[in-house]
């Protein structure tokens, strides 16, 4: 019972950390249109990736900046649209607001699932941006409500909640007074009468008579609610330079990061002396190397190299994760030499084998396979999932290769061809040279769509009888109700 507790729990935290990540892409986006031009922040914070074994505790920082206007976003994802967030009364590392100034703007965008697996969220239209500043001062004049916690689950955390009315489905305004916001819902007609007091605080509307208004938008709240942030276009490359200096850790780490989108001398020089800053924070400096290496810096590439064989794991596993950001064949060669490294630390391993999966780059194809070959189930499952993101590319040069292939790498190999897809029957029908490969063969076609080789399917049987009736037994297994039907 507990370890099914445990995969619950662990599945539950999946949930959480996909639709957040699903909530900044789409924020991200947003802002794409509206002309600033984003940058993530916050490393990990668009990806599903969860590291449970190193905890990798990063410099606090929103999940997305503005290069051109400096502007910083902390995105927040609802499946159900609220003003409210997260908060400790008694850890100030977890408050709703640390590591935020006033002038950083809360995204709001609702979620709903899309799919049965834990990372399939579908973000909203609709975003809606709300000043830090704005919400502090709500929470100061005592016009924000503290919600008590919901259990275990929820971690045991109060949530803060900043009282609003938020439109249940589009319509158009009818009525607004003092004291209610009268809408007229376009399914049915009816309408809909919301108080503009909530709990003794009374809130300010945003709309008017005859306006037209979408499912989950703010009609009034105790803080201003907007769907634009103006891009003043205001920074440059030497305001940067300059905030490397800044007495603010968060602000080094962004102006290290974001110097990266610039190639002059100065930036190159600037980000040598922070990396070379033996009192700077780790993570200020790797930002800084890995801003050099993007731009060919031999310095920085040097940096990043001494970083994997850091005292500190979850430093060596940053310096993984940087390599995994840039898209260059001297990134897919390092993490392929500290995959093969059978003295490196085994979920440092596993991190290069997920981030080869991020470069998509063909070279690493045979490190990957020969990495099925290790004691280490946390690798071989991190290369099986990095091979599927390859072999979606470069599925004919792994079917070429199967047959050759020791027969303990063929489980890793059609496991990530079976994910992937991406291949003709023909492409099967050649390797089909010994008892294990046709066992593998099965698999990889059995997992299949059987729709997708309705028409083909008969060259199978002509080829190999045997293979086909094994193709046949596990489509109609998969294809059954009962094939993912739970017990609890």
């Amino acid at each position: 019972m507990n370890a099914r507790r445990s995969f619950k729990s662990d599945e539950s935290f999946l949930e959480k950390i996909s639709m957040g990540a699903v909530g900044v892409r789409k924020v991200f986006e947003d802002l794409k249109e509206q002309g600033h031009c984003p940058l993530e922040l916050e490393r990990g914070s668009m990806s599903f990736k969860i590291w449970k074994n190193i905890k990798i505790k990063r410099i606090r920082v929103p999940d997305i900046f503005c290069i051109d206007c400096g502007c910083r976003i902390e995105s927040r994802a609802k499946t159900s649209f609220e003003i409210s967030m997260s908060h400790s009364l008694s850890d100030p590392e977890r408050g709703w607001d640390y590591g935020l100034n006033d002038n950083d703007f809360v995204a709001l965008v609702v979620c709903k699932r899309n799919g049965v697996s834990p990372i399939d969220w579908q973000a909203d239209e609709k975003v809606q941006y709300i000043s830090v500043g704005d919400l502090r001062f709500a929470q100061k004049n005592n016009h924000a409500i503290l919600v008590k916690p919901k259990g275990a689950e929820e971690g045991f955390e109060t949530r803060i909640s900043w009282p609003a009315v938020i439109a249940k489905s589009d319509g158009k305004i009818k009525t607004i007074t003092d004291e209610i916001i009268q809408y007229q819902r376009f399914h049915d007609n009816r309408v809909i009468t919301l108080s503009l007091d909530r709990q003794g605080i009374k809130l300010k509307p945003f709309v008017q008579d005859g306006d037209n208004i979408s499912i989950h938008q703010v009609l009034a709240a105790v803080i201003s609610v907007t769907r634009k942030i103006p891009c003043s276009r205001k920074m440059s490359e030497d305001n940067y330079i300059a905030q490397l200096s800044s007495q603010s850790l968060s602000e080094r780490y962004t102006a290290a990061r974001v110097l990266s989108m610039f190639s002059s001398e100065k930036s190159f020089k600037a980000l040598l002396d922070q990396m070379n800053n033996e009192e700077e924070h780790i993570y200020v400096r790797l930002e800084a190397a890995a801003s050099l290496a993007r731009h060919g810096q031999e310095e920085g590439w040097s940096f990043i190299e001494k970083c994997l064989g850091d005292k500190y794991l979850q430093n060596r596993l940053e310096a993984v994760i940087i390599l995994g950001e840039i898209q260059v064949d001297k990134s897919c060669q390092m993490l392929c030499s500290v995959l093969e490294d059978n003295q490196q630390h085994p979920e440092i391993r596993a991190g290069a084998a997920w981030a080869l999966g991020e470069l998509h780059n063909k070279s690493a194809l045979k490190t990957l396979v020969d990495s099925f070959s290790t004691i280490h189930e946390s690798v071989r499952n991190e290369a099986a999932k990095s091979l599927a993101k390859l072999a979606f590319h470069f599925s004919k040069d792994l079917l070429n290769d199967f047959p050759q292939v020791a027969s303990d790498k063929r489980p890793g190999i059609a496991w990530a061809l079976s994910k992937s897809g991406g291949f003709e029957l023909e492409d099967l029908l050649g390797i089909l040279v010994d008892e294990d490969t046709r066992h593998w063969i099965s698999y990889i076609l059995g997992t299949q769509n059987p729709e997708m080789y309705a028409g083909q399917i008969e060259k199978l049987k002509e080829r190999d009888p045997h293979v086909y009736f094994a193709v046949n037994v596990l489509w109609k297994i998969m294809t059954s109700w009962i094939y993912r039907l739970e017990e609890y």
